[in-house]
């Protein structure tokens, strides 16, 4: 089979067509940023305390119903308890002042039997707020975030499958339409309940469009645009609209209000599938010569440059009917030792998405103001992703990826020793932190797609990504650890991010080198790379 980037090369790295397909793909991704994490603004929670109803209290009794308890070393009004109401307006009518004629430690206590009073300094209403999933229904605040990433998990686990199967294009509309429908209809949600069936549609199509987008920029592109776009394109457009979320957020402070505004932009992608072309790699897995060398044909058109009569005249070839009509599923990956072996230590290495997820819903708790908490983590994902870029320019996969963990997970585990009054230490070594895991997230999104064959690097893709999203599933109640030791989150990301670089040092090199595109090219790269390192291991036996 003839080698795609060769074949091609006469369209060159980039000309318009490349242009146009690099921005708008870009342009996709930015939902994305504000779509996943709008649940920081959603689920946060506001402060509270059990309603007062309004009966005749003195002003004295109005403050002193709620009982005051310790919380971090500080004193704060109790959110889930209150002096009960027909003890407090018994002694009240009788004219007795708290904390003079009665001891406030021997009162009786009941809780929030009249629901709870929510503050409007930052938010106007979340769901928290509107469904109280506080006290007692504390527990639904972060499955409410698990919900969304079960979602997730479950559309990463088969839109990679039904990419390979029905193609990139598709799945791409698709996902991005389940997305865009399902944030909107969030909105009428009468329970929690409905807002979670819905939160769980709307992540089927959350990172399925960003993975889809990114394996059809992968296939499109060629040489250094390639690497730009898998490295820095995406990437920066999912951070950019993550930075975008918090402005959103700052002037929306109702969450009704606030999933109208993060849904109405997907409206405007509609145009966009009469723009963006389906990959020319997966139409020749699958045997679709023509259509193709159609687009192939179209971009060399857009490009202004001459294309040969006959693109692709090797490509009909018995073999390659044969493989085209094979439909690979994700048990694919597990069908020889060389695939078996890689899909397992990349499904390790994709934990460390658990520490990237903990430290960006993690982002209330970095300053008082939670929308420029949101803004520092997300604009660390900028410098992050242009670090990506330049290792994968000039850097081995391994070394890069290695490094950049390694990094990540000793600043988290240094949180620790920090001393009570650097509170800014803290928070440049967490997002120290954030910055290596990101960086090594965007690398092995590359690395997963360069090490897989075109018939295979979707799935794999998004086998992945589903094992991430187990991570970041997790991760919401990961954070709850810091009730029972502060920085027990940051010492379990720290050590995930650490297990993650000692697994990648396994995986093949892929530096340099051309994407496969059968599975019998992945194993002849694999065999080389390994006859190579074996090679290099004799001669410094010998040398020594």
């Amino acid at each position: 089979m003839q080698d795609y980037d060769e074949v091609t090369a006469f369209l060159g790295h980039w000309g318009h067509f490349q242009q146009s397909v690099f921005f708008l793909l870009c342009a996709s991704v930015l939902p994305n940023g504000f779509g996943s994490f709008s649940l920081i603004f959603l689920t946060d929670i506001p402060r509270h305390h059990c309603l007062v109803p309004d009966i005749n209290l003195t002003e004295d009794w109005h403050q002193a119903i709620i009982p005051m308890e310790m919380v971090n070393g500080k004193l704060e009004l109790s959110r889930c308890r209150r002096y009960r109401l027909d003890v407090v307006k018994n002694l009240s009518a009788q004219g007795y002042i708290p904390g003079q004629d009665v001891n406030l430690t021997n009162l009786e206590q009941e809780g929030c039997v009249d629901g709870w009073s929510y503050s409007k300094d930052i938010y106007k209403s979340t769901i928290v707020s509107e469904f109280d999933l506080v006290c007692s229904e504390e527990w639904k605040q972060p499955f409410t975030s698990t919900v969304y990433f079960m979602g997730v998990l479950v559309g990463s686990f088969f839109s990679g499958q039904l990419s390979d199967r029905f193609g990139r294009k598709p799945v791409l509309f698709l996902t991005m339409a389940l997305q865009t429908l399902f944030t909107f209809v969030q909105i009428f949600s009468s329970s929690w309940t409905v807002f979670c069936i819905l939160l769980f549609i709307s992540g089927l199509g959350q990172i399925s469009n960003y993975v889809s987008a990114f394996v059809l920029g992968t296939e499109i592109f060629t040489g250094n645009v390639r690497v730009l776009f898998s490295s820095m394109g995406v990437c920066l457009a999912f951070a950019f609209g993550f930075m975008m979320l918090p402005l959103f957020a700052y002037f929306l402070r109702d969450w009704t209000y606030l999933l109208l505004g993060i849904s109405l932009p997907g409206l405007l992608y509609l145009p966009l599938w009469w723009l963006i072309p389906e990959s020319p790699r997966w139409l020749l897995s699958q045997g679709r010569v023509e259509e193709a060398e159609n687009i192939v044909k179209y971009a060399a058109k857009k490009n202004k440059v001459e294309a040969p009569q006959v693109i692709f005249d090797d490509y009909d070839s018995p073999a390659d009917k044969t493989q085209a009509n094979e439909h690979h599923s994700i048990f694919s990956l597990l069908r020889t030792a060389n695939i078996r072996n890689t899909s397992i230590i990349l499904c390790l290495v994709f934990t460390l998405s658990t520490g990237y997820f903990g430290l960006s819903l993690n982002t209330s708790r970095l300053h008082a103001d939670p929308f420029i908490s949101c803004f520092i983590s997300a604009a660390v994902e900028v410098p992050a992703y242009i670090t990506s870029w330049l290792a994968l320019q000039y850097l081995p996969r391994r070394l890069a990826v290695v490094s950049i963990l390694l990094l990540g997970g000793a600043s988290l585990y240094f949180i620790q020793l920090v001393p009570h009054g650097l509170s800014y230490l803290s928070i440049t070594l967490e997002m120290v932190g954030k910055f290596g895991i990101t960086t090594g997230t965007a690398l092995m999104f590359v690395y997963t797609a360069e090490l897989f064959p075109t018939v295979l690097r979707n799935t794999a893709t998004g086998m992945c990504t589903t094992v991430s999203r187990v991570g970041s599933c997790i991760a919401p109640f990961l954070l709850k650890l810091s009730q029972y030791f502060k920085y027990l989150p940051y010492i379990t990301l720290g050590t995930l991010a650490v297990v993650s670089a000692f697994a990648t040092v396994f995986l093949p090199e892929s530096f340099g080198r051309p994407l496969p595109q059968t599975i019998e090219q992945m194993h002849k790269r694999e065999s080389i790379g390994l006859s190579l390192t074996a090679s290099t291991e004799k001669e410094e036996k010998i040398k020594s």
